[in-house]
């Protein structure tokens, strides 16, 4: 047999700098750990402080270098200091995890306009703002980068079941990947999305607890585990999906229904 290399499967980041949001627990605690794991710098970032010195050294730990900033997404101000304070550190931001977001749980008729206001700018508005600001100091920069913005299966179906808002909202972030991708592609900025189903986090617990077990409904009767997004992750920020921009994976186990 012929021996040939394979430059593109290499899940090595030694070098890249990943900004992560919603790190403070569920998935965003896992993707920062497993960025830190394959060598990236990785700026951690959410509202609870105590949470990101727990997972800065739960990262030293495991060999990585994490660098924790206070962020909330709601705040046009705070998002372009966190990513001024990223670069001061480790450089140009060339890894952007879009991940923070927040539940509605409520019947869309009963939402205060305030409440709508804090989930359109935490799941839609803050993600779309970060983007940009990473994406104008990339090309000022000329270097490439990668964007994962994580959407949900919600965002593709709707059961009437109280998230609504959830459900536009990410489905919001689904097309805004579809758009960014279009416009970035010349600059070497690929943008594209995973779509998770139900994986255990705070926020699915504290929808089981409000909804009961939920799994009976599943093909496989189980909720995932987020080391099960690790490959999809990985394949998005490594040089494997080198062609790949404007694409929405949806890791679901099965539950979301085609």
């Amino acid at each position: 047999m012929t021996d040939y290399a394979l430059p593109n499967i290499n899940f090595d980041l030694t070098g890249q700098v990943a900004l992560v949001t919603g790190t403070t627990s569920g998935l965003g605690w896992r993707f920062a750990r497993v960025l830190a794991k394959v060598g990236a710098n990785v700026v951690i970032t959410g509202r609870r402080k105590e949470r990101l010195d727990e997972l800065k050294a739960v990262i030293a730990q495991e060999g990585g270098t994490a660098l924790p900033l206070v962020l909330d997404m709601t705040n046009n101000d705070d998002i372009v200091k966190v990513v001024q304070q990223a670069e001061d550190a480790f450089g140009t931001v060339t890894i952007l995890v879009n991940n923070a977001g927040i539940p509605d749980a409520q019947r869309a008729h009963k939402m205060a306009n305030e409440f709508i206001d804090k989930v359109f700018d935490t799941n839609l508005r803050g993600p779309f703002v970060l983007s940009c600001e990473v994406a104008r100091r990339l090309i000022a920069a000329g270097k490439p980068g990668r964007m994962v913005n994580i959407s949900s299966v919600g965002g593709f179906r709707y059961d009437g079941n109280g998230a609504a808002l959830y459900s536009i909202t990410k489905a919001g972030i689904a097309r805004m990947t579809e758009c960014l991708a279009v416009e970035w592609s010349r600059y070497n900025i690929n943008v594209n999305a995973i779509a998770p189903g139900a994986f255990h986090s705070e926020m699915m617990d504290g929808m089981v607890s409000r909804m009961g077990d939920i799994t009976r409904a599943f093909p496989r009767g189980r909720i995932c585990d987020p080391a099960q997004l690790d490959s999809t992750l990985l394949y998005f920020c490594s040089p494997a999906s080198d062609a790949v921009t404007g694409s929405i994976v949806k890791v679901d186990d099965g539950q979301g229904g085609r």
